[in-house]
């Protein structure tokens, strides 16, 4: 088997060897923002394409803003690394790239910024096809755990830390017999799925939550919403939803690097509509995938090929 490379500390190194000590600050609190990122093997080129590198290194350095890091390389450079990365991995299918910059202090104490303190840029790859097995939809609850407050930890920053709430909700979940959940703002209103956004069809419209409604300024969201207007002339609605808008709304489904595009079929045991993939659903799922592909010319300048 091929050798496996992440980047830390300033170079590749083994896979085996991105380690860090168990004294870093962001081990010990979460101190640390992420991005979740997928590249695509191209058919058409013979060769693979990251898919809205430089948005996501964008959103990357805004996270470091809300938190108070400090990036220690500049987009461009992220990108160059991430190319590398690809090429010496010899990538040649669906990958997931998880790029992350961390508080790597060896200390003692929550504070951010105190003298002489450091933070380090790593990332690394893993083989990814699907986050969720979603060919026949996925049956969805809402969650019990409410999705964190603006002014608590931000969900518009993708923090470390945050995802003990994700976990949270997703774990019961699971144990509920929920392929996933809905969360819901301190408000009661809904804010997005544990780690996803979320979409609902209603009258021939799109849906989704506003901005700020505590929930993830997803970049699969805005290609969503620019694929269903230029390609489908669909209006797309961002605005707060209550609950039982979920209940009697004619499709639904939920967006996300990892999941791409994952219908939804029921919420807490009510079937979606009449309980299939809908036909609008189905049609974005295909643009999406043409589009992460290649196969869309009109989109090509959303990949950084490799």
């Amino acid at each position: 088997m091929t050798s496996q490379y992440a980047y830390i500390r300033g170079t590749f190194v083994p896979l085996e060897d991105a380690t860090i000590n168990i004294r870093t600050h962001a081990f010990l609190y979460g101190t640390a923002v992420f991005e979740g990122i997928k590249a695509y093997w191209l058919p058409e080129e013979n060769r693979m394409a990251a898919f809205r590198l430089k948005e996501h290194y964008q959103r990357l350095i805004q996270s470091c803003r809300i938190i108070g890091l400090q990036h220690p390389l500049d987009v461009d450079a992220m990108i160059d690394i991430t190319k590398e990365l690809l090429h010496r991995n010899h990538c040649n299918s669906a990958t997931y790239l998880r790029p992350i910059i961390y508080k790597s202090d060896l200390r003692i104490g929550p504070i951010l910024k105190v003298p002489h303190t450091h933070d380090d840029f790593c990332l690394f790859s893993v083989p990814m096809d699907g986050y969720l097995d979603t060919s026949n939809g996925i049956k969805v609850g809402v969650s019990s755990w409410r999705r964190l407050d603006d002014n608590a930890i931000p969900a518009r920053a993708k923090v470390n830390g945050a995802y003990v709430n994700t976990a949270l909700a997703k774990t019961d979940g699971y144990a509920s017999g929920f392929d996933d959940v809905v969360v819901l703002t301190n408000e009661g209103h809904v804010a997005e799925g544990s780690a996803m956004n979320l979409f609902l069809v209603r009258d021939g419209k799109l849906i989704t939550s506003s901005i700020t409604d505590n929930i993830l300024e997803g970049i699969t969201r805005s290609s969503v919403i620019e694929l269903a207007a230029k390609e489908l002339g669909l209006e797309s609605v961002s605005r707060t939803i209550d609950r039982t808008e979920l209940y009697i709304a004619d499709e639904a489904f939920f967006v996300g690097t990892a999941t791409e595009l994952a219908p939804i079929t029921s919420f807490d045991h009510r079937p979606v509509g009449d309980g299939a993939i809908g036909e609008i659903t189905k049609k974005l799922r295909d643009l999406y995938s043409k589009a992460v592909h290649g196969l869309l010319p009109d989109y090509h300048h959303w990949l950084t090929k490799v």
